[in-house]
């Protein structure tokens, strides 16, 4: 990574979004997200899923960059909705460290 740039944006972007909870939703995109509550936002993230996805296969490192950017924020927004914190999933993805993926997946299915 470029000096600067890491999981600290991520961290400061967060806080950001904490700080618009209760604002003003007309003067605020990240307000006016969290009044909408969780399902709307959740269906927002959806859809920059899918974007990102068409960036993906026929747009370019250009486009995907951007909407990477913005799916990025939107599960940050679905995040702080839902009472869940960057430090949260940084801990489960260490957990996960060094274990399959396939190995993950059939241990999350017996937690089930």
């Amino acid at each position: 990574m470029t000096d600067g740039i890491d999981e600290k944006i991520l961290k400061r972007l967060f806080a950001t979004i904490e700080s618009r909870k209760g604002g003003d939703p007309e003067s605020s995109y990240t307000a006016k997200l969290l009044a909408a509550g969780t399902p709307k936002i959740a269906k927002k993230l959806a859809e920059e899923a899918a974007e990102t996805m068409i960036a993906a296969i026929a747009e370019g490192p250009d486009a995907l960059r951007r909407e990477s950017a913005d799916l990025l924020y939107h599960l940050l927004v679905l995040w702080s909705a839902a009472g869940v914190t960057p430090d949260e999933v940084y801990a489960e993805l260490a957990k996960r460290e060094g274990i399959s993926g396939i190995a993950e997946k059939q241990n999350r299915s017996q937690d089930s």
